[in-house]
């Protein structure tokens, strides 16, 4: 059984968000109050929205509204609200006006710092450059960057025209980031000339240019010039980012929309076909995303925010709107946390970073380096998102990092959720390695096969209650959300996790129940690999499975089936993973490729991909009624041993 770690001061308590915001609604015990956050959605979210002083520009005429069932569950209906106010230009406004909103952290050295005011005015004249180049409300625009200012700028520029922004993650290669503009649609991409990873230049523009090709709807590429303005430019098409906002007087009013108004369209990956692409809404995702930064990492405006993350991942757009919609100074760093090894813990030390988010696999890649040498007393809360954690490295964050004195929020929900499922926070205590419990208004609980609780062993994860937060389905394809979530268990939202809850009522995560990989904190498809591998002449036919792995949680293999003519070696196997890396990006890498003659298939024709990982990792692989080719697995326990 896991220990409990951290047990809050009356210090902690006092300061707590969640302690206040309990206080003031007559609740001294946390797991009452979560009960009825739950139950009573009306009251709750409404009661958030109250306490965190976020601003509709039009009263909601009802929290909720269930008339088409939980799925497709509707929130703040009537109600107007605009996510770059309530983000960037009241704080402008008010008495943090000229406090900093964002600084920024470039790989190679120097510093930029951007008041709530200077932030307020780049949004707006950003705006007004979108609106001049024919932007209108729901047209998507596109951000590939590299974690900065502009990243800010540009996603408080989108919602300030009731654009959709589609971000897209700064290591991606073409091809992946031509899927996400020709499956958007997006007529504006906001890129750079290049960015610095791990010293090295990045030719941002050459990739966007390469994926802009094979994106119809593309009509403008606005660029920054982040190494100089060295980039070819397309006449009619490219235009640097200083130059059209030049003429932008910096006078429109940010546009309040409907609740219900789609505010970002991000992806991620299931187990087959081409990614998904999650809708979210302006009203739903800010008070969804706001609880959790206030009440879960217990953020206020004096706490300097930093996570290790890409805006291309759900806690990018979770940094950005949750850390400025309560009103704190974003640290925003280029490249990679990693280099050099001490360049996270110098970041925290230089900025004084109070609230640090950060990924298992980023701790467990900085253990080999020692200890951090750098002051870290500015610390006193840490968030963990991504994957399950394992007990030694949690530790080492905990005592090495904290210094035993900050509370791990290890919090698990996704991109599909809009926030988090299950969350402790600093006002409770915490077991090493657990999620503490459900997070405020979420009806989570743990089942069996048929849907009926289970305590004491490993169950499905689901959320029996629609929230705020939840996708709005997925772009053009609401069939496939129906049956990616909700069909399993009708009026449940079945999430796809192992988990469990012990004696003592702490929550933990077991992997992924479907075959999800999960590499480095980054879900994707096995699909997706797939159908990178056999663009190579010399691939038939693949399954990608996830394999455990000390660093980084999860590694992808690849099993191959070779088209004629060709024999496997080393070098056609490097060859082949060098494919997928050049598809994927290098972080998608597979770090095996086997040649086999078959893979076991259903007599369906699906690849039975738990079998194949089953076989792979020497584990029982269940049920193979349906199986047609057994002799496959054979094949396949031969090749890995």
């Amino acid at each position: 059984m896991a220990e409990v770690v951290w047990r809050p001061s009356e210090e902690a308590l006092e300061r707590a968000n969640v302690v206040r915001f309990m206080r003031r609604h007559g609740f001294h015990d946390y797991g009452e109050f979560q009960r009825r956050s739950a139950e009573d959605a009306d009251w709750f979210w409404a009661a958030v929205v109250e306490d965190l002083g976020l601003e509709f520009a039009r009263p909601w005429e009802r929290v909720v509204d269930t008339s088409r069932g939980p799925e497709w569950a509707t929130w703040f209906v009537g109600g107007q609200v605009s996510i770059a106010w309530n983000c960037a230009h009241r704080w402008a406004e008010g008495e943090r006006a000229d406090e900093p909103a964002v600084v920024w952290a470039p790989e190679d050295g120097g510093r930029r710092e951007l008041s709530y005011r200077e932030l307020s005015g780049e949004v707006t004249r950003l705006a007004e450059a979108l609106v001049a180049r024919g932007v209108e409300p729901g047209d998507r625009v596109a951000i590939y960057l590299p974690m900065s200012a502009e990243v800010a700028i540009a996603s408080h520029a989108c919602a300030h025209v009731g654009a959709v922004q589609v971000p897209v993650f700064s290591g991606f290669a073409a091809p992946a980031v031509a899927t996400r503009l020709q499956d958007s649609e997006a007529t504006v991409l906001i890129t750079t000339d290049g960015a610095l990873r791990r010293g090295r230049e990045v030719g941002m523009k050459a990739i966007a240019d390469e994926a802009a090709r094979a994106a119809p709807s593309l009509e403008h590429v606005l660029v920054w010039r982040r190494l100089g303005g060295d980039a070819p430019m397309q006449a009619g098409r490219d235009e640097w980012w200083d130059e059209a906002v030049a003429g932008s007087p910096g006078s429109l009013e940010p546009l309040a929309v409907d609740s219900e108004h789609p505010y970002l369209l991000t992806y991620t990956s299931g187990t087959t076909g081409r990614p998904k692409g999650i809708v979210h809404v302006q009203g739903g995702f800010l008070v969804s995303i706001a609880r959790e930064v206030a009440y879960q990492a217990d953020a206020r405006p004096d706490d300097r925010l930093h996570f290790a993350t890409d805006m291309g991942w759900i806690m990018g757009p979770w940094t950005v709107v949750g850390g400025h919609a309560a009103g704190c100074t974003l640290v925003l760093a280029e490249g990679a946390p990693d280099w050099p090894a001490d360049r996270l813990w110098r970041l925290v030390e230089a900025e004084r970073v109070s609230i640090l988010g950060c990924s298992p696999t980023l701790i467990r890649a900085l253990i080999p380096h020692g200890d951090p040498a750098a002051d870290l007393s500015s610390l006193r809360t840490i968030v963990t998102t991504g994957e399950p954690w394992n007990p030694d490295p949690y530790r080492w964050l905990f005592e090495r990092v904290g210094g035993g004195r900050c509370p791990i929020i290890n919090c698990s929900g996704g991109t599909e959720v809009g926030a988090c499922f299950l969350s402790p926070t600093p006002a409770t205590p915490i077991k090493a390695c657990s999620l503490g419990g459900p997070a405020l208004g979420m009806a989570m609980d743990v089942v069996d096969a048929e849907g009926s609780s289970v305590r004491g062993e490993v169950g499905e994860l689901v959320c029996r209650r629609p929230f705020p937060g939840m996708t709005r389905g997925f772009w053009r394809d609401p069939e496939r959300y129906l049956e990616t979530y909700w069909r399993r268990l009708p009026g449940i939202w079945v999430h796809g996790d192992w988990a469990s809850v012990d004696e003592d009522g702490y929550w933990f995560l077991h992997g992924r129940s479907d075959d999800t990989l999960n590499i480095a904190g980054k879900r994707i498809g096995p699909a997706e690999i797939e159908s990178a591998v056999v663009e190579h002449a010399a691939v038939a036919e693949a399954a990608a499975i996830g394999v455990p792995h000390e660093v980084k949680g999860e590694v992808a293999w690849v099993f191959c089936i070779l088209a004629p003519g060709f024999e496997g070696s080393a070098e056609l196997a490097a060859e082949v993973a060098d494919t997928a890396a050049a598809q994927l990006g290098r972080a998608f890498k597979p770090d095996r490729v086997v040649f086999v003659r078959a893979l076991p298939k259903t007599r369906s024709a699906k690849i039975m991909r738990r079998a194949v990982r089953a076989k792979a990792l020497g584990t029982d692989p269940g049920d193979l009624s349906s199986l047609e080719n057994p002799e496959a697995l054979e094949e396949i326990e031969r090749a890995v041993a």
